[in-house]
């Protein structure tokens, strides 16, 4: 049973990063939509999930790409 709380809690510090930055962009609680894709995999049969995947592999490709640098004489 210890294993399937650190697969979850593996999944919750790193999963729930996706629905954190989406909620700080669009300026409301992680929580909302942390819910709101819950109820669009149950409703859609996995259509929530599969969005959920996609921007979670947009905003990776996206940190990859464009780096913040903090001043002029990084690059």
């Amino acid at each position: 049973m210890n294993y399937f709380y650190n697969i979850l809690h593996y999944f919750q510090k790193r999963g729930y990063y996706v629905c954190q930055r989406i909620a700080d962009r669009l300026g409301i609680r992680a929580k909302v939509v942390r819910t709101s894709f819950m109820y669009l995999t149950f409703v859609t049969l996995g259509f929530g999930f599969a969005l959920y995947l996609f921007f979670a592999f947009w905003m990776r490709i996206k940190d990859l790409l464009f780096t913040k640098r903090s001043s002029v004489f990084d690059l």
